[in-house]
C-alpha cells in the first residue's frame, strides 16, 4: 500500500465552449480508515498498511510544522492517527503523541518552546515516527526471510471458500509473528486450518463405515486419516 491508497480519488469536468477541462479531486477515505481501525481487513494487509499510515502522517504533520500544504484536514489527521496507533497496536509496535490533530499539534509544539524553529519541530517528529518506521521496516524484512512454504499445486488457493479463508489467516498471523505468544496463536490458526478442511472433504455418507459414528470435526485424525491412506499407499516407501 502507498499513502495515496488511503484516498478516494473522483474525476471533476467542465464543458466550457466546447473545451472540455478535467481534474481530480482527492478526499481522505474514512469509510476505510474506521474499517481498518476495528480490524484487520482480508484486501489489506496491517504490515502495509501501517507502513503507509505512518508515512501519510509524519510527511503531513511535517508540512504543517513548516512550510504549510499538508493532504489532511484537522479531522482526517485525528482518524488517521486512531487508525495508525489501532493497527500498530495489533502488530505489537506502541505509538503514542501528545495530540490528536494539527491545531493541537501546534498547541503542543508552542508550549515545548519549538514555536521559532522549522528544524525543531522536524527533530521531534522523527524523535516520534523515526522508530515506527524503523520498527515496521524490520517486521518486512522478517516477513521476507520467514515466509511459509509455497504450496506444491501450482493453484493459488484450493476452490473451498472456507478453507482458503483459514490459509490466508494463518499466513497474515504468521507473516507479522515475533513473540512466542504470536506462534502459539499461529499453531492454532493451523489447527483451524484442519479443522476447515474436516467439515469440507468429510461426508460422512461416503466416509464412515458400519458400526461407526461420525467423529466431530475437531477429531481431524479420525476424519482425514481414512481419506490419506490411499495416497499414502501409492507413495514410494522412502517418501512415505
Amino acid at each position: 500500500m502507498r499513502p495515496d491508497d488511503f484516498f478516494t480519488h473522483q474525476l471533476t469536468g467542465e464543458n466550457l465552449a466546447a473545451i472540455e477541462t478535467w481534474g481530480t479531486v482527492s478526499e481522505f477515505d474514512h469509510e476505510f480508515a474506521d474499517k481498518l481501525r476495528k480490524h484487520a481487513l482480508p484486501d489489506a494487509d496491517d504490515l502495509d498498511a501501517a507502513m503507509a499510515l505512518s508515512q501519510l502522517a509524519h510527511d503531513d504533520l511535517e508540512r504543517y510544522g513548516t512550510g504549510g500544504g499538508q493532504k489532511l484536514s484537522d479531522e482526517d489527521l485525528g482518524v488517521a492517527l486512531r487508525t495508525l496507533r489501532a493497527v500498530l497496536k495489533r502488530l505489537g509496535v506502541s505509538f503514542e503523541v501528545p495530540f490528536r490533530s494539527f491545531t493541537t499539534f501546534r498547541t503542543y509544539w508552542v508550549r515545548q518552546g519549538m514555536s521559532h524553529s522549522w528544524q525543531r519541530r522536524r527533530d521531534y517528529l522523527g524523535s516520534v515516527f523515526d522508530p515506527v518506521h524503523h520498527r515496521l521496516t524490520r517486521l518486512e524484512e522478517e516477513r521476507f526471510e520467514a515466509q511459509l512454504a509455497d504450496p506444491v499445486s501450482p493453484r493459488g488457493r484450493t476452490g473451498w471458500v472456507k478453507v482458503d479463508n483459514e490459509i490466508r489467516e494463518l499466513r497474515r498471523r504468521f507473516s507479522t509473528a515475533s513473540t512466542p505468544q504470536d506462534y502459539r496463536a499461529v499453531g492454532s490458526h493451523c489447527v483451524g486450518v484442519l479443522e476447515a478442511l474436516s467439515r469440507t472433504v468429510y461426508d460422512p455418507a461416503q466416509h464412515l463405515r458400519p458400526g461407526e459414528q461420525e467423529p466431530p470435526p475437531d477429531k481431524t485424525k479420525q476424519r482425514l486419516g481414512p481419506l490419506c491412506q490411499p495416497l499414502v499407499r501409492r507413495l514410494p516407501y522412502w517418501n512415505r
